[in-house]
């Protein structure tokens, strides 16, 4: 949403830096119909729900909220085409603050909108005092709660051995086992499957480096073509080992980040270089820059789903051929018991709603 509102250097370095298209009404459209992409999946996973009170199945639908918003001084002067666009590709309308009059107010205005978009889960996001000189807060928070289309059997959890941070030593983890038909992937160095949330349009990938220390050079190969890739791999059975886990990291302060990767007149790095002024005129006292971006995430994931949803399922193999037994391809057995990648994939597009690494899942 920002980098709509962007110009000149600032829109160049915040393209490069983020990897996005100078067609800004491509790249808008391109995430409005992700969103409504979206929608369609959580359509789909209510009417997987409702069949499945004839079935057996999951019983709960999946939610998915992104609560992402421009907060900006309110005596600033915003140009109506950018909000437009914001409300028409986003749906998200820029919200007008009074940072200098009550900053400590902002904050908690700003704290308790998150919380409220992510049922709780995200909670004081803004954890450094906004000051009276905010000029804009750009605020990223992530809640998404889903079934697994098929359930892990709780009685095949176990304490299993995890390769602590790539090293040799071990620790004994929960850790869930099945035997599917899944998505499979054999890259360079790393396999991948997939586990399809209710409603099939929506699914948890999984990377596992061959090696015990081989997550970095996975993290290296990552584009967009191999997640996608992933995201459309064939089906084989395999038999799988997943540990659960659970991510509540504090809140990240990403613009000092940001500014090394190269994005810096967007934070008016030097003084006066920042070009907003698709989203407010520029003038040579009074103008917009990013003073701070947040972000924070959530996400628990074991036999159930992610995000522990309430959910009941019928537990099937598929049906064996009745071929002759040298003629079936031996299940491919896949162990995440060291450092793994995964992400929570729309699997039509390949797009990711969340991309992490787990290093110790305690």
């Amino acid at each position: 949403m920002t980098y709509l509102g962007a110009s000149g250097v600032t829109q160049e370095e915040m393209a490069r830096v983020l990897h996005l298209p100078a067609d800004k009404q491509a790249l808008g459209e391109s995430f409005a119909a992700l969103k409504q992409a979206l929608e369609a999946a959580q359509q789909a996973s209510v009417k997987t729900v409702a069949d499945s009170k004839k079935y057996g199945g999951p019983s709960e639908a999946l939610t998915l909220r992104v609560a992402n918003r421009l907060f900006g001084q309110k005596t600033y002067e915003f140009r109506q085409p950018f909000l437009s666009e914001v409300k028409t590709y986003f749906g998200a309308p820029l919200q007008p603050m009074n940072f200098r009059k009550n900053p400590s107010g902002s904050t908690r205005e700003i704290n308790d909108w998150v919380a409220t978009q992510t049922q709780n889960k995200i909670r004081d996001l803004i954890n450094d005092p906004l000051s009276e000189d905010t000029r804009l807060v750009l605020v990223n928070a992530l809640y998404f709660k889903a079934a697994w289309a098929d359930d892990f059997v709780q009685t095949a959890t176990s304490p299993q051995p995890f390769h602590v941070r790539g090293t040799k030593q071990t620790v004994d983890v929960p850790t869930m086992s099945t035997y599917k038909n899944m998505r499979y992937y054999n890259g360079r160095g790393f396999q991948t499957v997939t586990l399809p949330y209710v409603g099939n349009q929506l699914h948890f990938l999984l990377i596992v480096p061959d090696s015990i220390a081989g997550i970095s050079s996975v993290e290296a190969k990552l584009t967009p073509q191999l997640l996608l890739t992933c995201a459309k791999a064939e089906y084989r059975e395999i038999i799988l080992d997943l540990p659960k886990f659970k991510i509540a990291p504090p809140t990240l302060q990403l613009g000092a980040l940001l500014q090394k990767l190269g994005m810096t007149t967007a934070f008016d790095e030097p003084h006066r270089s920042a070009d907003f002024d698709v989203m407010a005129p520029k003038r040579p006292e009074d103008y917009l820059y990013i003073s701070k971006v947040f972000h924070k995430t959530f996400i628990e994931l074991d036999e159930k789903g992610t995000e522990a949803a309430a959910a009941t399922a019928v537990v099937m193999l598929p049906p064996i051929s009745a071929a002759p037994e040298q003629d079936l391809p031996k299940p491919i057995v896949l162990k995440a018991d060291r450092p793994f990648i995964f992400a929570i994939q729309h699997a039509e597009s390949g797009s990711c709603l969340f991309l992490g690494r787990v290093n110790d899942p305690r």
